[in-house]
């Protein structure tokens, strides 16, 4: 017994599989829509579908029941219940959650204006234009509905028009489209104010933000939202919207990158319900795919960003060329690059702390995308200033893998050949001094004291002693991890620095060639004496002379002060006679026998003129 209904009630119910209309009279047509079986009326169905109504005409069977199978319906179940209950006259709500789905409904089964004035598609394309179309928040919520209808309303170009009216809603001024735009902010009125109920309160946001927009688009499914992000990048919307809207999407839904993540302030979500779970996501397939939408630009934060996706991008595996791509991207700018963000752990089975074979490669993109002339050097340029590369990237990265060295050099399991291969992947010329590359190899001997002889020569060579500083000098001469001959290099190195140093201090440099010149001799005199031994004991003697002239220096400055005091104090004849006795005990004179012969020429010396004192000794019997 068919139930009971009233006037509010829906006719249509169902019994198990089965769909029944309560009209009191025997169904003539069965539509099966996935298993599900449709007990329906001709003609009902005949005024309105096109598609039944040539089914219908195809069939012989006129007289009994008609069987149609309508397995591709798109929409399913849920989308065909609403076309008959259009065909039956019962009233459909449109909204931007259906919208898609009756669309394509109505398009499938033909129920244009030809079987009928304002048949359901008219209304729906009505609908889509004037309302949809034209509201920010009704496009993006009909967009996230149209998961089950994907792919017949891509055909149909709905799911383009709502990209294209969001892209262009996205590069214009929101206030042209009316009040409320966004989904999860206030209601504002244009003025600012915030609207109750379409009444202007009065009270004024906190703030207004330009990014308004991406925490809307990022409720949208991966696909959806790549092809968003592909009209936008036709509109011709600048690149640093679209980089923000791709961070803003991977942030959201790849753990690992919340540290990067920007507080979105105190907007609230209402429609949260609809957003995209996190659970439900193929992280894998996420990065493989939006990691091709990003631009190429450039930016402190920008590269922080690279190096925590390439980071997630070794964790999740993906395919070579993702990676490739995003160390591509990181050399380009690896200038901007921080120490933190190339220390990526390992997570392959290698014993090594973190991924060296990475941070090779992207210093070779960043090579590759450089033009530096080679800057020959040689050992008789040792007393020019160290010359370095004009650019600017080239001294940032230059120390930041000097840095990087340093940090990994504690590994114990770091071997030799490839701790050189990460020195030598940047070019000599590069390094305008070598004191960063000397304290990570140093810091790597330490780790590693089982290294042999020959390993520490092999590593030791690719340091140029010139380059280093004095003080990098005196600590590698004095250092016990480098072999003999290394010790040997720096020493002389370093009685050049002080050779130099002393002449500075003594006035005396001599020119360019003699400086060579003292050069050469000096190599000549180290090598025709008994190997290092001499050379240290030679800079022992350099050092101990520098020091005793210092010395001498100030003992000199400090009577010099002293006899200045004594005199200054000579304003009485008594007074005078003892300050020259005690000049002539500081200079070391023997004591005079008469005392008023001393006064009598103390006073003539001082009232004399300058000339007549500098010549009277010479007139003098002492």
């Amino acid at each position: 017994m068919a139930p009971t209904t009233t006037p509010w009630a829906s006719p249509f119910y169902n019994k198990g599989n089965d769909w029944f209309v309560d009209t009191y009279l025997p169904s003539d047509i069965v539509v099966e829509i996935g298993g599900t079986s449709f007990h329906l009326h001709k003609f009902p169905l005949l005024s309105k579908c096109g598609k039944i109504a040539h089914a219908l005409e195809e069939s012989e069977n006129t007289d009994k029941e008609v069987h149609l199978t309508l397995d591709c319906c798109p929409g399913g179940l849920d989308a065909f219940i609403i076309a008959a209950k259009f065909c039956y006259g019962l009233r459909v709500e449109l909204s931007p959650t259906n919208i898609f789905v009756v669309y394509c409904v109505a398009e499938f089964l033909e129920m244009t204006d030809e079987f009928g004035e304002e048949n359901l598609l008219a209304q729906a394309e009505a609908f889509l234009h004037k309302v949809v179309l034209r509201s920010w928040k009704d496009c993006i919520v009909a967009l996230q509905s149209a998961d089950n209808s994907i792919s017949h309303a891509e055909s149909l170009r709905i799911v383009h028009k709502c990209l294209s009216a969001l892209s262009m809603m996205v590069c214009t001024d929101p206030s042209l489209f009316g009040w409320p735009m966004m989904m999860y902010g206030s209601l504002q009125s244009p003025g600012g104010s915030i609207l109750w109920n379409g009444i202007n309160t009065g009270a004024r946001i906190r703030s207004s933000v330009s990014d308004w927009w991406l925490e809307d688009i990022s409720c949208l499914s991966m696909l959806m939202f790549k092809q968003l992000i592909e009209t936008m990048t036709e509109r011709g919307i600048r690149p640093e919207n679209i980089c923000g809207a791709l961070m803003h999407y991977l942030r959201k839904y790849l753990p690992g990158l919340d540290r990067w993540q920007i507080g979105l302030g105190g907007r609230s979500k209402n429609l949260a319900n609809l957003a995209m779970a996190t659970g439900i996501i193929d992280q894998k397939v996420l990065l493989e795919c939006l990691e091709k939408l990003l631009p190429e630009r450039k930016g402190k934060s920008y590269s922080r960003f690279l190096l925590g996706l390439l980071r997630i991008a070794m964790i999740l595996n993906v395919c070579q060329s993702c990676k490739d791509s995003l160390e591509r991207r990181i050399g380009m700018q690896l200038e901007l690059a921080t120490l933190d963000g190339l220390l990526i752990p390992n997570f392959s089975y290698s014993d090594h702390l973190y991924d060296t074979d990475c941070v090779e490669r992207i210093i070779g993109h960043f090579l590759s995308c450089q033009s530096v002339p080679v800057v020959s050097f040689s050992p008789s340029s040792i007393s020019d200033p160290p010359r370095s590369p004009s650019s600017t990237p080239i001294r940032k990265v230059t120390r930041l893998i000097d840095s990087y060295l340093s940090e990994i050099a504690p590994d114990v399991n770091l071997k030799p050949d490839k701790m050189l291969s990460l020195v030598e992947a940047l070019p000599e010329s590069f390094r305008s001094l070598h004191d960063g590359l000397y304290q990570a190899l140093d810091i790597y001997f330490k780790a590693h004291p089982w290294l042999s002889q020959s390993d520490r020569e092999q590593l030791c060579n690719s340091i140029d002693y010139g380059r280093l500083s004095i003080d990098a000098c005196a600590h590698a001469s004095q250092n016990e991890r480098l072999p003999l001959r290394v010790v040997l290099q720096v020493l002389y190195f370093e009685q050049l620095h002080l050779r130099k140093a002393l002449s500075q201090c003594l006035h005396v440099l001599d020119s360019d060639s003699n400086a060579a010149a003292d050069a050469n001799d000096l190599t000549g005199q180290i090598l025709q004496r008994d190997g290092w031994v001499s050379l240290v004991r030679e800079n022992c003697g350099l050092r101990i002379d520098l020091e005793g002239m210092r010395s001498r220096v100030r003992v000199l400055e400090q009577e010099f002060a002293s006899m200045k005091r004594d005199l200054s104090k000579a304003d009485r004849p008594h007074s005078l006679s003892i300050t020259a006795q005690a000049i002539s005990r500081k200079l070391g004179c023997m004591p005079v026998a008469n005392s008023s012969s001393l006064h009598c020429d103390a006073i003539e010396s001082f009232g004399s003129s300058p000339e007549r004192s500098i010549k009277k000794p010479h007139h003098s019997n002492h």
